[in-house]
């Protein structure tokens, strides 16, 4: 059955399928929101619809489809190099683990990937390499299909020559190819090459329809169900990742509680600013994704923190493993502060991923947040 892996998105679902039946497929479309809210999973059903003409016959025992090796299915995403991928890295010398992590959770992050491929210290992109593989296998015809569908993941990833390459293909794409471009943020990605796509906003899944799932697969009761959906916003890998607590959410909880310790000390006591400091050097060691990833923690902490303050306890999701108490924390996070300090972190997010220094940058973040959460 096709779609049978989305979850949810009836709307989306629908227009696309819509389209493909009456062969109004764009030959560039670009799916854009949180990648926990399907993109790739809509993508990649969307690809196999029209490998299969809409034909469920063609579906049926079809391996190739089953096991992601369709050859007129393309994919490209962000790489590095690692133990075994000194120099080049490109998609197609990941492809077995690719396959293998689309198939374990296809509503994973870039950060998700990297640790999956065991490199997540280090920062993803697709590079100028990747547009030479991209030209040639859009250059061949299509071995069994109709047409051939190249799936872009994070594409925003794209530095600016693959970009421009890219452009180039898209504006005069080869007969009979599709392109699928995901991003989950559109103001990275050159405008040349967004107005030449068909961009669909793909929104949050459903509450209920991740609570069901929830109930369905992974064996919760109907009440912890209920308060996961609600504290992932639509984002079934937000979801996922409150059901297994990992090891970098542990260590992202025991730097958190540092941090903001350490801050609240530090006002009019200023040894505790060496404290800080060493804090921030210690965050710099690691790398760019997993310090892009803890200050997406940091800023969930501080909402969860200033819901508890106003009295919204049902609203909470966060499971603190520590002895940290969030009541006291609390009243700390307040109206006059919240919106000031999430700027700040988003601020040094955007830094983090433009290769900024991390000692500066987690100083600076810190020095503020000493004055930020004392402000009434």
């Amino acid at each position: 059955m096709f779609f049978k892996e989305v979850l949810g998105q009836e709307k989306i679902v629908s227009h696309l399928k819509e389209n493909a039946d009456a062969n109004r497929i764009p030959h560039a479309q670009l799916f854009v929101g949180k990648l926990g809210f399907g993109l790739l999973s809509i993508a990649l059903e969307y690809a196999n619809y029209i490998l299969c003409e809409g034909n469920e016959e063609n579906l049926k025992n079809n391996i190739k489809i089953e096991q992601v090796t369709h050859p007129d299915l393309h994919f490209v995403y962000p790489v590095t190099t690692t133990d075994s991928v000194k120099k080049h890295p490109v998609s197609k010398l990941f492809l077995t683990e690719w396959r293998n992590f689309i198939k374990e959770n296809a509503y994973g992050g870039l950060f998700d990937w990297m640790k999956f491929i065991g490199v997540e210290n280090k920062q993803g992109q697709i590079g100028t390499d990747e547009a030479l593989d991209i030209s040639k296998a859009l250059s061949l015809k299509p071995f069994e299909a109709k047409y051939k569908v190249m799936i872009i993941w994070m594409a925003d990833k794209m530095n600016t020559s693959c970009s421009n390459k890219l452009l180039k293909l898209i504006e005069e794409p080869p007969a009979n190819t599709i392109f699928l471009l995901i991003s989950e943020d559109l103001t990275n990605i050159l405008p040349t090459i967004s107005s030449r796509c068909q961009v669909l906003n793909v929104p949050p899944i459903e509450r209920n329809t991740i609570k069901l799932k929830l109930e369905e697969d992974y064996n919760l009761n109907s009440t912890e169900a209920e308060k996961i959906a609600l504290g992932s916003r639509g984002d079934f890998n937000e979801a996922l990742n409150s059901i297994n607590i990992d090891e970098n959410i542990i260590q992202f909880e025991k730097w958190f509680i540092t941090w903001v310790r350490s801050a609240f000390k530090a006002k009019g006591n200023k040894t505790v600013i060496v404290s800080l400091m060493e804090w921030s050097n210690e965050i710099a060691k690691h790398g760019r994704e997993t310090q892009k990833q803890f200050l997406n923690y940091c800023s969930e902490f501080f909402r969860q923190a200033f819901l508890f303050n106003y009295s919204q306890q049902n609203l909470l999701s966060l499971r603190i493993q520590s002895d940290f108490k969030i009541e006291k924390f609390a009243p700390f996070i307040n109206s006059n502060n919240i919106s000031e300090i999430n700027d700040e972190i988003e601020t040094a997010i955007y830094h983090v991923e433009r290769n900024g220094n991390g000692k500066i940058i987690f100083s600076d973040l810190s020095i503020k947040l000493t004055r930020l959460i004392h402000k009434k």
